[in-house]
């Protein structure tokens, strides 16, 4: 099903999607450093930046990061070129205390590196099922951050390769109405 838009957006934000069909083909690195500087202008609380990007494109990194997967992502992210690990530091750098936005300031990282990749030719599908302990371990990613998303990157392959159930899922997402995302001046 075709996604509906009522108003004109950026062009980047109404075709990106995450497929879960990578063909595993090398990613130009001047690419993969233009979509990671793209993510690294993403705004942030205080311009505090708290992001970091663990990158994992050669056979030994990719064994590593594929390995702390969760059953039903390595299915199909085993496919993708590039993993990137999205860690974000949990304190202020100018005072040390919680910094409250830090996931927020990724995420936004993340969305800017997601459109990035998009305008390039390239797709990318966030993942939230990995085993977080055994990350942190296998990673080095010191206490004072939280590993927040596992990111595959790559190009589009075919959907025939995925599992029965992941290819009729291959599709992009339909959106809620706005209506129902929106309230004016109250929750309710």
């Amino acid at each position: 099903m075709a996604r509906k838009f009522r108003y004109n957006i950026m062009t980047e934000i109404k075709e990106r999607w995450s497929s879960r069909a990578f063909r595993n083909i090398e990613v130009k690195e001047e690419d993969l450093m233009a979509i990671l500087e793209a993510a690294s202008y993403a705004p942030s609380c205080f311009n505090e930046q708290p992001w970091r990007f663990i990158l994992a494109s050669t056979s030994e990194e990719l064994k590593t990061m594929r390995s702390l997967l969760v059953d039903s992502n390595y299915v199909w992210a085993k496919n993708a070129p590039v993993l990137i690990a999205i860690i974000a530091k949990k304190n202020f750098d100018y005072n040390n205390n919680l910094n409250r936005w830090h996931q927020f300031d990724a995420g936004t990282a993340w969305g800017y590196l997601s459109l990035e990749a998009w305008r390039r030719g390239y797709l990318t599908h966030a993942m939230g099922g990995f085993r977080k302990g055994e990350a942190l371990k296998q990673l080095n990613i010191p206490e004072d951050y939280e590993l927040i998303t596992i990111v595959a990157l790559g190009v589009y392959g075919d959907k025939e390769n995925l599992p029965e159930e992941l290819q009729l899922k291959d599709i992009p997402n339909e959106r809620k109405p706005l209506e129902e995302l929106i309230y004016r001046g109250t929750f309710k």
